[in-house]
């Protein structure tokens, strides 16, 4: 099999490729196989395996306020004070004595929770209302236009803000479905646009002509044509979401009782983190936020090798 598959890759006139030719050849004629999907899946699937595997590794339940020595740092490190980490906490404790650890453990899959499941929902909106817009049309496709259009210029964090300030605490779920009320815009507007784009399509029209039913024709024939694009947009709105909950949860706002990494943010920069140079508490947060964005923009590149064929290399 081996020989055969070199066999298929030589060029008509000339020399074997070499193996590295042949692997860049297999990327461009199959993009979904490309380095940057990989590894932008490989650090998503990596913080939820850390967040599973590590409640049953380590104690959750030092999470709850005095579960450790006040302020210690990381293992290697000493404070202002002179104290040592220790193994027991080998990332350091904040200032109500938690462990550093088991916050990120916990914290890390609520954040990417709340991002993806408003994310999910928004899509789903987007998915129903860009297709019922552009394939339908007439009034239907005037009404979703102007809505989306009207919801894209209101500021989603202030409205969050002002309804989280009024009604409290919220649950994950709640702050979720709250930010998918602002997410489903976009998706809305570019499948719409490439829908329109597809509804004259040779393709479309057969399955007119034969009698199929125009949900049939919008998510059997029209929606796998889509699915790069969808990808793509659902990584940008997890993203979206993500800074959304993480904005909110920095301005006091949020779960309260539920470990989250913008709640452990607040929470140092309310206790003067920055003033006691307590920055493990601040910046382990902040670091693995900015490895989370960096899985998502890689999935994102991916996905656009994926529907752009001008991007792939041979």
């Amino acid at each position: 099999m081996a020989d055969q598959a070199l066999q298929d890759t030589t060029k008509p006139d000339g020399p074997a490729l070499t193996r590295a030719e042949i692997r860049r050849r297999r990327r461009y004629e199959n993009p979904w196989f490309n380095p940057k999907l990989f590894w932008g899946a490989g650090i998503l699937l990596g913080i939820v395996f850390v967040g599973l595997v590590g409640r049953v590794l380590w104690d959750p339940d030092l999470v709850f306020t005095g579960a450790g020595v006040l302020r210690l740092p990381p293992l290697g490190f000493e404070n202002l004070r002179g104290q040592a980490g220790v193994l027991n906490h080998p990332l350091g404790t904040d200032g109500a004595g938690r462990d550093m650890l088991a916050l990120l453990i916990i914290g890390a899959p609520n954040s990417l929770y709340v991002g993806v499941l408003a994310s999910l929902i928004g899509m789903s909106l987007g998915i129903v209302l860009g297709f019922s817009a552009g394939f339908i049309g007439g009034r239907t496709d005037d009404v979703i236009r102007v809505l989306s259009d009207v919801m894209i210029t209101i500021p989603p964090l202030l409205i969050l803000v002002v309804f989280q300030a009024a009604f409290g605490d919220v649950n994950l779920t709640m702050m979720a479905l709250l930010i998918a009320a602002f997410v489903w815009q976009s998706p809305t507007r570019l499948i719409r646009a490439q829908v329109l784009s597809m509804r004259e399509a040779g393709y479309v029209q057969m399955a007119r002509l034969s009698g199929a039913s125009t949900g049939h024709i919008m998510f059997r024939e029209m929606l796998p044509n889509l699915v790069p694009y969808l990808f793509g947009s659902f990584i940008a709105n997890v993203t979206t979401a993500i800074v959304t909950a993480v904005g909110l949860e920095v301005l006091g706002l949020g779960p309260q009782r539920i470990p989250t990494l913008g709640r452990t943010i607040y929470e140092a920069i309310n206790s003067g983190a920055l003033i006691q140079n307590l920055w493990w508490w601040w910046g382990l947060p902040t670091a693995l936020l900015a490895l989370m964005f960096i899985g998502l923009l890689l999935i994102n590149l991916g996905l656009d090798e994926v529907s752009n064929p001008r991007l792939r290399r041979l």
